[in-house]
């Protein structure tokens, strides 16, 4: 098993040295990852390192360890902290309870004692992994939501909200099977002149699964908003018509045994899931015209309007697909996408007036990705622009899918072109911010996210990628230019060199200025005299 990570922060390098030769880390289940001897520093290797655990003491230069728990609580939430003090004053203990230490222990430390404290951190954290990797406990959840989750898929696929690449994938998931040569769905209107409980939907279902049994035909049957639903894979879409007689049988037994008029609208046949969602909207158009032909039985809307067959719909799922595509990838799946949308309408057979509602839902998702994008209407669509654009404008589907292409393809890069705008404007802000206030000690990334309206963890992963160093990292170049500058130009004390480049500790001002240019302020200020 991979071991847990260590971080020690202690200014005493003799006890980080005693601390780290006699811990048996392996043994414990532990690696020492990284060692700090103050605050600061700790942070920026916490940043990088992702400590399991943080060793640290209290009482240190720059930033003690209450400081550095403090802050590492918000930034790693799993971490575990451990501080020791060879102060035994109750205030420090309550603190370190405050800021959500695990233990606190005196020095001088024993090897025992923290030994003791890393094996007791050591089951913590193991019971944690356990709990979030523990696959027989989430598989045995999984198969007690499992009818739950068939419910909702079998929902989603009528809506339209499952990815077409993902159907078969998901149904292999919840142990369905979908194979078959065509589809239909069919939805149950349960009419008792009364409002019905949710029992009585519980009920109907029920007696649809125990006695729906169409030769040749597998079916489904699920709660489906306030009612029951019916899918129905078959081989061919003539038997579509040995669904209709079976669950006129079942509308038969829901009078005797329920004392419950059932009228089903059954949709025409499809020939891909993808297209359920046209086959569910023709069986609640086939129960639109149940005060024409009667209740108690199936309506079918292939004999009511036998030239409607299954027109295209855009669907939630092309919407989530062709947003996507648009906003965050690149144009080769654009054009898969508007390709498949193409010969979706393409293969429906129908005419370009009978597709005028999947256009008029496609040209809307295209309205709503500028709006959100910010765009003028007119910049992607053309001068004079108005949305009086028709299905019949187009002579065919490619030319439509051509229009519509075209047309993404442009806001693809409208969006690009707004978005390296918008980074390069931020990181312009963002560095001016930083030159404006480096002289300011408690500058921080939340105090210069909030000054961007920007979350920090979003302005830092942008900042490291653009920059190519941290916050943290950027501003330290930052203070350490200019406090070289006024060595240069000014006989100042270092001191207030320190003050005005954001360091109210000038020792560890001297610190940070070795770490950067290998020399101490005042041999760097001698040996640029003597150049």
């Amino acid at each position: 098993m991979e071991r847990y990570r260590v971080l020690l922060v202690d200014d005493e390098e003799d006890i980080r040295v005693g601390i780290s030769r006699k811990m048996d880390w392996e043994g414990l289940g532990f690696t020492l990852v990284g060692e700090a001897e103050n605050g600061r520093d700790a942070l920026e290797l916490a940043e990088a390192l992702q400590p399991d655990v943080v060793l640290t003491d209290i009482k240190m230069p720059f930033m003690d360890g209450l400081e550095l728990c403090g802050i590492l609580t918000v930034r790693l939430p799993a971490s575990k902290f451990v501080v020791f003090s060879g102060f035994d004053e109750f205030e420090y203990a309550k603190q370190a309870i405050q800021m959500n230490v695990s233990e606190y222990i005196l020095k001088p430390i024993n090897a025992a004692e923290l030994s003791a404290v890393l094996e007791k951190l050591k089951n913590q954290l193991d019971a944690e992994r356990m709990e979030r990797r523990n696959a027989e406990l989430l598989r045995q959840r999984y198969e007690e939501s499992l009818p739950i989750l068939r419910e909702q898929f079998f929902t989603r696929l009528l809506e339209g909200q499952v990815p077409r690449e993902r159907m078969l994938e998901l149904a292999e998931r919840y142990d369905v099977d979908l194979s078959g040569g065509c589809f239909a769905a069919a939805i149950v209107h349960i009419d008792c002149g009364r409002e019905r409980s949710e029992l009585e939907s519980l009920s109907v279902e029920q007696l649809f699964s125990e006695n729906l049994r169409p030769e040749q035909l597998r079916c489904r049957t699920f709660l489906y908003n306030d009612s029951v639903a019916l899918l129905a894979a078959m081989p061919a879409p003539a038997a579509v018509y040995d669904l209709i007689q079976a669950v006129n049988r079942v509308c038969a037994l829901a009078e005797s045994y329920l004392d419950q008029r059932l009228t089903v609208g059954v949709g025409a046949p499809c020939a891909r899931l993808e297209d359920l969602p046209q086959s569910a909207a023709g069986a609640r158009s086939a129960l639109e015209y149940r005060g024409l032909v009667g209740k108690g039985q199936a309506i079918y809307i292939g004999d009511l309007e036998p030239d409607a067959g299954v027109r295209p719909a855009f669907t939630e799922s092309d919407e989530e697909e062709l947003t996507g595509a648009v906003k965050l990838r690149d144009e080769k799946a654009v054009r898969a996408v508007v390709e498949r949308l193409t010969d979706k309408v393409r293969s429906s057979g129908q005419t370009m007036s009978q597709c005028q509602l999947f256009f008029l839902e496609l040209l809307t998702c295209l309205l709503r990705l500028t709006r959100g994008a910010g765009l003028e209407v007119e910049t992607v669509f053309g001068t004079g622009f108005t949305g009086a654009v028709q299905a019949t404008d187009f002579t065919s589907p490619d030319q439509m899918g051509r229009w519509c292409l075209e047309r993404c393809l442009r806001i693809q890069t409208l969006i690009r072109r707004q978005r390296t705008d918008t980074t390069g404007r931020m990181v312009k802000e963002a560095k001016a911010y930083i030159n404006a206030h480096y002289g300011e000690s408690e500058l921080s990334v939340e105090k210069l996210c909030e000054h961007l309206h920007l979350s920090p963890a979003y302005f830092s992963t942008l900042f490291k990628r653009e920059v190519g160093m941290s916050f943290i990292a950027y501003v330290t170049v930052v203070r350490m230019e200019a406090a070289a500058s006024m060595l240069r130009s000014t006989e100042d004390k270092t001191y207030l060199i320190a003050r005005r480049c954001g360091y109210d500790d000038p020792n560890y001002f001297s610190y940070v200025f070795k770490r950067h240019f290998g020399l101490t302020p005042t041999k760097y200020r001698a040996g640029d005299a003597g150049n």
